[in-house]
């Protein structure tokens, strides 16, 4: 068959390896200049590495993209360091990254911390996460955990994550976030734009075409059950299926002949935006944490901060040490139409609250990157909300990070529900 897969992000690319694999004709067209979506990088001319638009890591249970990762023979360029992940509260930074830390946490009497830690062990070891969407998560574990461990140390992740909708998000989405984690991360050598070239290459020694800086502007149904795509030059071509990974707002503009029903389910799926700032220091920002999660109620402009050059060593950036300065936020809040100097007037003062000897003299280069389409919000029953990934229209299919539910947003979910789509297609 001919296929077409639109988006040449990491769900795109596992589909087409797997589709090509198999002997199909698959081209890729992607608005970028590069492949890689949300996952992809930059680098800096002084740097010997790249560096993500939004920051990344693994997860030792990252089964999928390891697994494709071993497929395509770069499994050995994959390793996996044990960074300190820590949350800012009341003027101090704690870590919390394991049990021994949590026993240890001061800010929490013995009670509380019992709760804490038997709900927790409750959400590694169940596997009935179906039950868990039936409520919130902030129900359930203001239930199981109390109040004061709750509003501790869940409430501000729920709030910084899905701002007004935070006691709206179902207790299956957080779950999953606590099930499959681990202490230590996964990285990949030369950042993860390198195994995303790594992916690209071998997809295209499989003979896929890949067409870059390309907007797609309509996909239309022919009268012989085939496929047209209309690109922004006014190019058209035809095809027997289609892939669109591409947000539920887009996958309605370009089809807008779906079922009415259909595109109801796309406009009910709601989603927060990522604003990330991005800092290279001459010096480190803090002595050794990765991950700083700060409450909102503490008055940062800011969710988290992420020193990466406490995960991975900064000869890699030149001896820049490397701050993502990061938030979820509204698709119409103010921060995806500032400018990057505005936002930076906004976020330096901050940095002097983690360490008091910060200059913005410090600032050797600054970036800024942000997507409105970055976490899907799941509320109650979310499952029987999720579109399927055949569209009613035949030879159409979708895959987005809408779909990988229960688990979050990642890389790992998107070659999982790429290879998944495939096979469908097959």
């Amino acid at each position: 068959m001919k296929i077409a897969i639109i988006g040449a992000g990491i769900t795109g690319l596992s589909a087409a390896y797997d589709l090509a694999k198999v002997g199909h004709h698959v081209t890729m067209f992607e608005s970028a200049s590069k492949p890689g979506g949300l996952a992809a990088g930059f680098k800096s001319a002084r740097w010997e590495w790249h560096l993500e638009h939004f920051y990344h890591h693994w997860f030792e249970t990252d089964d999928d993209i390891l697994g494709l990762i071993k497929e395509i023979g770069v499994r050995d360029k994959v390793f996996f360091p044990q960074p300190t992940t820590s949350m800012y509260i009341n003027g101090q930074i704690y870590p919390l990254d394991s049990p021994l830390r949590a026993i240890l946490f001061p800010k929490l009497s013995l009670i509380p911390k019992l709760r804490f830690g038997l709900a927790g062990l409750y959400l590694r070891l169940t596997e009935d996460w179906r039950a868990l969407e039936k409520v919130t998560a902030h129900e359930w574990l203001t239930r199981m955990m109390g109040q004061t461990a709750y509003q501790t140390l869940w409430e501000p992740l729920l709030v910084g994550k899905f701002g007004d909708y935070y006691k709206e998000v179902n207790m299956a989405w957080f779950w999953a976030r606590i099930h499959k984690r681990s202490q230590r991360l996964g990285y990949f050598e030369g950042g993860f734009q390198a195994f995303i070239d790594a992916l690209t290459e071998t997809v295209r020694a499989y003979q896929v075409r890949l067409h870059f800086n390309t907007n797609i502007t309509a996909i239309e149904p022919q009268a012989n059950g085939q496929l047209q795509i209309r690109t922004h030059a006014d190019d058209t071509q035809i095809f027997d299926q289609i892939l669109a990974t591409v947000s539920p707002d887009l996958l309605s503009q370009l089809v807008p002949t779906l079922p009415t029903n259909y595109l109801a389910s796309l406009k009910r799926l709601e989603s927060m935006g990522a604003v990330v700032l991005t800092l290279a220091l001459q010096q480190s920002l803090t002595s050794r944490h990765y991950w700083i999660n700060i409450p909102k109620k503490e008055g940062f402009p800011f969710l988290a901060l992420v020193e990466h050059t406490n995960y991975v060593n900064s000869r890699y950036y030149d001896n820049d040490h490397i701050v993502y300065c990061g938030d979820y936020l509204k698709p119409n809040h103010e921060y995806f139409s500032l400018s990057k100097d505005e936002l930076l007037a906004r976020f330096l003062p901050s940095l002097s609250r983690i360490n008091p000897n910060f200059s913005p003299t410090w600032i050797k280069e600054s970036w800024l990157y942000r997507a409105k389409y970055a976490q899907p919000i799941p509320l109650i029953n979310h499952s029987a909300n999720i579109p399927p990934l055949q569209t009613p229209l035949p030879g159409l299919y979708w895959a987005s990070m809408s779909q990988v539910y229960p688990w979050d947003r990642g890389t790992n979910y998107a070659v999982e529900i790429g290879r998944r789509v495939a096979r469908l297609m097959k």
